[in-house]
């Protein structure tokens, strides 16, 4: 027969069965936010090439220019045809660019559909900053509707101020429109 605990050994197994649920718990809780905290990190920090959003132009514009190429996709069998409107942009880092995308609806049924969006080299993401963009938006695009859409950007002048960047002299500006509704 085996002797009952001691009131010592009982608190430290309490313990360890405290700390192992509250790791089993603080693990559960990261993995079900993983993705939202991951798009907030990206969103800061510039990551992966996620953009910034700015409310306005930074007012200094550098004699430097850079290009910004333009891409547009869809998945298979997306009833939509995505381009976009022109393949580069050439303009002086801080200087305010406008792009167009057209988008086109090839079913004879309403899409929902929204965008979403990366640059690279995805070290300059902290750097490409929108003014207006018609990315996570859910668009509803009636059949056979052709629709331009606008951006409306600038790249930061602070870019040559970092020793990953100062030497970038093109940004690929990429696009995907998915379709939300599942066809």
């Amino acid at each position: 027969m085996t002797a009952p605990a001691s009131p010592k050994r009982r608190n430290r197994m309490a313990l360890t069965a405290s700390i192992c649920v509250g790791v089993v718990v603080a693990m559960l809780a990261l993995a079900l936010n993983a993705a939202p905290l991951y798009a907030a990190f990206c969103k800061v920090t510039g990551y992966g090439g996620a953009t910034q959003t700015a409310t306005k132009a930074p007012g200094k514009v550098l004699d430097r220019t850079i290009e910004v190429r333009f891409d547009a996709n869809v998945p298979p069998d997306t009833p939509l045809e995505f381009r976009a409107s022109q393949l580069s942009e050439t303009l002086r880092i801080g200087e305010t660019g406008l792009a167009f995308f057209t988008v086109k609806n090839t079913s004879d049924k309403p899409v929902t559909a929204v965008a979403s969006y990366n640059v690279t080299p995805h070290t300059t993401g902290i750097y490409f900053q929108k003014l207006q963009c018609f990315c996570f938006n859910d668009t509803v695009f009636q059949p056979g509707q052709t629709a331009q859409l606008p951006v409306i950007y600038f790249v930061d002048p602070e870019i040559v101020e970092n020793r990953d960047t100062r030497s970038v002299r093109t940004i690929t500006l990429s696009y995907t429109y998915y379709q939300k509704d599942g066809g």
